[in-house]
């Protein structure tokens, strides 16, 4: 469903559009990769006297990440097809290589706020690394029930509590994740006891 119409005449004056795009590869490893585009729908004077004309994109980064199977980066690049301040945005981009080691599902928007935060990165690479560990999860929901042992104990799913739609005691867990439901009443109360 889409969002209501506004409720007042409007123009429209930025736009920003991130991709993310992923591929099993040969190697037996996964490539991730988000991009990030902004421009305006008005042409406006640039600092230098030139014209940025509507639609122009004047920020262009792109991020890959390759991960194996427990979701641990091992290669990592940043590029830049288009950014305002030129070789001043698109010179932090080898930093980015620093990804390699960090784990998109363990506390990996922590370790980026950590590693390039304010200064230390490029606001809108930093913003890509963000979308990384959701489209990680898509990417590999399927790999991980192929590879999935029968005779294993199954582990409760990392998802379960991750967001409002799968609490435990909630209908998707109901449903689909019935091992792992808990009713309403039966979860545990705040200090004071009461619901």
């Amino acid at each position: 469903m889409p969002l209501p119409a506004p409720n007042s005449p409007r123009k429209p004056l930025h736009n920003r559009s991130i991709q993310v795009h992923s591929f099993e590869r040969e190697d037996g490893l996964w490539d991730i990769e988000a991009e990030l585009i902004d421009y305006k729908s008005y042409d406006y004077s640039r600092s230098s006297g030139a014209v940025q004309k509507a639609g122009q994109y004047f920020h262009h980064m792109h991020l890959r990440v390759t991960i194996d199977r427990s979701f641990t980066i091992l290669e990592a690049v940043a590029a830049y097809d288009a950014a305002p301040y030129g070789d001043e945005c698109t010179a932090i981009a080898p930093d980015y290589a620093d990804l390699v080691g960090m784990n998109l599902l363990k506390s990996f928007r922590q370790q980026i706020k950590d590693r390039y935060g304010r200064t230390a990165g490029c606001t809108h690479i930093t913003e890509l690394a963000t979308v990384l560990p959701t489209a990680a999860v898509q990417t590999m929901a399927n790999q991980r029930r192929v590879a999935a042992d029968p005779t294993k104990p199954a582990k409760r799913p990392f998802q379960l509590e991750g967001c409002h739609a799968l609490r435990l005691d909630g209908l998707v867990a109901k449903e689909h994740y019935p091992k792992w439901y808990v009713a309403p009443n039966s979860r545990k109360t705040g200090s004071t006891g009461q619901a």
